[in-house]
């Protein structure tokens, strides 16, 4: 049963130019709802005026006859003939049939009358009969046009003996939408029951009950397994019950295809979960941070800065008591304060690299040196340029980043080798760290413990960049960081 929108502005703009006379009956008041303006015209009467005149006088055949026809033919969507033969009093006295078709706007159920204009000659009848048909065709068209274009299922349904769904109407977008053929489905809706999983199902059986009861809307949305094509779609079905002569409860509504916003959904809670997670790892991080550089305040400034005053205490009392000072003693002093000067240089080193003042080139190449060192394997730093230009931000994040993944590579890796490239052109800067280890799973980048690419990859995106790690075509992992160039 096809839905109508409660206005007569959408009707006089499709019956615009028709020459048959359209009637609009209310069914549940058996009254007329709505005419078109080929009846006022051939009538002379407003639709106020034509309510005054009988069914009968207007349309040729009484009220019990449309009644017994509208029970005979209530589930039919498309246009059927009501009587042959009718004697009317006023209007289009000469038409030869009436065409009928069911609709439904919400709870109000009407039916939708077409008189034939059949005022030609006789001469012109066959012409005429063939030119109404064709206007028929056309009224008919435009309105399955209006269901078979809309982007979504539209359909119908009752509920059989066992209380499950069994489908009446469906429109062409069965198959786009389920991958079924509609005819396919209204013999057996039990294959939508299958494309769910029993939590859905379920689900969906609790909203028809309660809907049967309360005759409201239904409103249910669930997942379900496309095996055509071997993927998963969510859907949102909609439906408004509403209870027939015979005491069937009947539902009306539409199916739409809701993947894309729901996966949107999922991501942006996903992502909001790692962030917390992140920003809790983050504050864990830099407690450390702070608690590892307040140790080595107090253990070495401190412990430096403590046995200075204690040797120039000495080397004072020594000088009041007029006694020489020894040199190794001096010399003792001497080497605190180079410690402690040490000491400074490291904490600061770590807190800012002062090798980011000699440009992001220089800092990657010495750094790539030091882990050549340090960790016992080779470590071989290219660039296309021999400077290029970053942010103090950019800087920080590809030297930051550098670190955190050889510190990867020493830990997990199992790596010999590893390659890294520097490449900037007018639009990216692109850093690339690539080892010959044993390599990272795709599923390994999604754990939820994997807080240091995600740390990297929260960095990269901070600067509108990106950020990849992948398998190496040959052994090992690639990282890719591109960051644009300023």
């Amino acid at each position: 049963m096809l839905q109508l929108p409660d206005t007569s502005l959408l009707l006089d703009a499709l019956l615009l130019g028709v020459t048959d006379e359209v009637y609009l009956l209310d069914v549940s008041s058996m009254e007329l709802a709505y005419v078109s303006e080929s009846v006022l015209k051939d009538t002379g009467y407003d639709l106020k005026g034509l309510k005054e005149h009988s069914l009968e006088d207007i349309l040729g055949v009484d009220q019990q006859t449309v009644q017994d026809h509208l029970e005979n033919h209530r589930h039919h969507s498309y246009f059927v003939e009501l009587l042959q033969d009718q004697t009317t009093l006023i209007g289009n006295i000469k038409h030869n049939k009436l065409r009928v078709m069911v609709l439904q706007s919400g709870q109000q159920e009407f039916m939708l009358i077409i008189k034939n204009d059949n005022t030609n000659t006789s001469a012109d009848a066959a012409a005429s009969h063939v030119d109404a048909k064709n206007k028929l065709s056309d009224y008919e068209t435009r309105y399955q046009t209006m269901i078979a274009n809309a982007p979504a299922l539209v359909f119908q349904f009752q509920l059989n003996s066992h209380g499950e769904i069994k489908f009446i109407y469906l429109t062409d977008g069965c198959k786009a939408l389920l991958g079924l053929n509609a005819e396919d489905l209204k013999l057996d809706s039990s294959l939508l029951y299958a494309m769910m999983s029993a939590r859905d199902r379920a689900v969906l059986r609790k909203k028809l009950e309660q809907s049967t009861v309360n005759l409201s809307l239904m409103n249910w949305e669930g997942k379900v397994w496309i095996d055509g094509w071997q993927d998963n779609k969510w859907l949102d079905l909609r439906a408004v019950p509403r209870m027939l002569n015979n005491g069937v409860v009947q539902w009306e509504g539409i199916m739409t295809n809701i993947t894309q916003s729901k996966n949107a959904k999922h991501e942006i809670e996903k992502s909001r979960r790692e962030l917390v997670e992140l920003t809790a790892h983050i504050h864990k991080i830099k407690e450390q941070e702070r608690s590892a550089i307040a140790r080595e305040i107090h253990d070495d400034l401190g412990g430096n800065l403590t046995a200075i005053k204690m040797g120039l205490s000495s080397i004072i009392k020594r000088l009041n008591e007029g006694k020489n000072v020894a040199v190794e003693q001096a010399l003792g002093l001497e080497s605190i304060l180079d410690s402690t000067f040490e000491a400074v240089h490291r904490i600061s080193s770590d807190l800012r690299p002062n090798v980011l003042d000699l440009g992001i080139v220089a800092a990657l190449e010495w750094q790539a040196k030091e882990f050549e060192k340090q960790l016992g394997l080779t470590c071989k730093f290219t660039c296309n340029q021999a400077e290029i230009p970053v942010t103090t931000d950019q800087g920080i994040t590809l030297f930051r980043i550098f670190q955190e993944s050889m510190s990867n590579i020493a830990k997990h890796a199992k790596a010999t080798y590893v390659a890294v490239d520097l490449i900037a052109d007018d639009n990216d800067i692109v850093l690339t760290i690539s080892d010959n280890g044993v390599g990272i799973k795709s599923s390994d980048t999604l754990k939820t413990n994997s807080f240091g690419l995600r740390g990297m990859r929260e960095r990269v995106t901070a600067l509108n960049g990106t950020f990849n790690v992948t398998e190496s075509a040959k052994q090992g992992t690639v990282i890719t960081i591109r960051l644009p160039a300023e």
